[in-house]
């Protein structure tokens, strides 16, 4: 009974992790494709670990944490504006934090790898795993938080001064 139970349960979760759909199994083509050998030889270690093998790094390293200079952030793999200094916030989670981001220039995907279901954001032009998207931003604006892994970024800063 027990074990009858306990699959009945869990059988949903089970094959909503397993859905696929054409889109799915189909790889994406995105603006600029280059083999994973010519990411790996481009990027620095860390940004090719997130980038390209969505990893994530550790909370509090990155390097646009505590950064609120005036500007853009843009994909370090391929240089596509993904979010303005405007939106940043110090959501205090240990990664930079934005209310929202370039929407055309975002591709939300979802991923299973902690056993739930997450947002994950990707850069629209090259597929570059950015990090996740989560309810909890600030109530004022858009009540996201688009959490972001620094390695992820580049920076071009405001030059209207």
């Amino acid at each position: 009974m027990k074990k009858t139970l306990l699959t009945l349960l869990l059988l949903p979760f089970v094959v909503s992790c397993q859905t696929t759909n054409k889109e799915t199994l189909e790889k994406k083509k995105y603006a600029v494709e280059k083999t994973e050998a010519t990411w790996k030889k481009e990027l620095p270690e860390m940004a090719y670990f997130v980038l390209r093998q969505a990893g994530t790094e550790s909370p509090f390293t990155g390097e646009y944490d505590k950064f609120y200079e005036a500007g853009v952030y843009a994909c370090a793999a391929c240089k596509t504006k993904l979010y303005y200094s405007k939106d940043k916030y110090d959501s205090k989670s240990g990664w930079p934090s934005f209310d929202q981001g370039v929407t055309e220039n975002l591709e939300f995907d979802v991923d299973y790898k902690l056993g739930y279901a997450r947002t994950e954001l990707k850069c629209n032009t090259c597929g570059g795993h950015l990090g996740h998207m989560f309810n909890d931003g600030p109530r004022k604006t858009t009540g996201k938080r688009h959490c972001i892994n620094s390695a992820a970024l580049t920076f071009i800063p405001d030059t209207d001064e």
